[in-house]
């Protein structure tokens, strides 16, 4: 569990340089080498700075499922709302991306794109799916848990 939660800070740190430092100087000089799709800067900026912030999301709620797992807490209510915190940043990242696949698949001339992005709209479709299935899994797990300690 320390190896993960090494990995977790690892990740969460340079997600942050990610968002405040590469994402926004790599949309400016895109910006400046095709002026004619300058116009894309922002969105693009703010899309991806998004999805990083989904992610973001997901690290955090993980930690703190972790720490439940650690203090033997797993099985209880408390577990759900990080589960659900972390449906809820796939769902919307799931939400954003199908807007860009729409977006970049009407303006699309090569077909390169539009199904890169329908792969990633797959898997991060998949992983939402698996992560209402482990919801449900721990919530039926939480029930269990609490009827035996009521038993015992």
């Amino acid at each position: 569990m320390f190896a993960l939660r090494v990995f977790l800070v690892v990740l969460f740190g340079v997600l942050v340089v990610f968002q405040t430092l590469s994402l926004p100087g790599q949309f400016a000089h895109l910006a400046e080498e095709s002026p004619e799709d300058a116009y894309l800067r922002w969105p693009a900026t703010a899309v991806t700075v998004f999805w990083v912030l989904c992610v973001q999301v997901v690290i955090v709620c993980t930690w703190k499922l972790l720490t439940l797992v650690k203090d033997d807490r797993i099985f209880t209510d408390a577990a759900m709302k990080w589960v659900n915190g972390i449906v809820w940043a796939i769902g919307a990242a799931w939400l954003v991306l199908l807007g860009v696949f729409l977006f970049v698949g009407f303006k699309a001339s090569d077909p390169a794109g539009p199904l890169l992005l329908f792969l990633l709209l797959t898997g991060v479709t998949v992983l939402g799916l698996l992560m209402i299935v482990m919801r449900a899994l721990l919530r039926r797990a939480t029930t269990l848990h609490t009827d035996m300690q009521a038993v015992i």
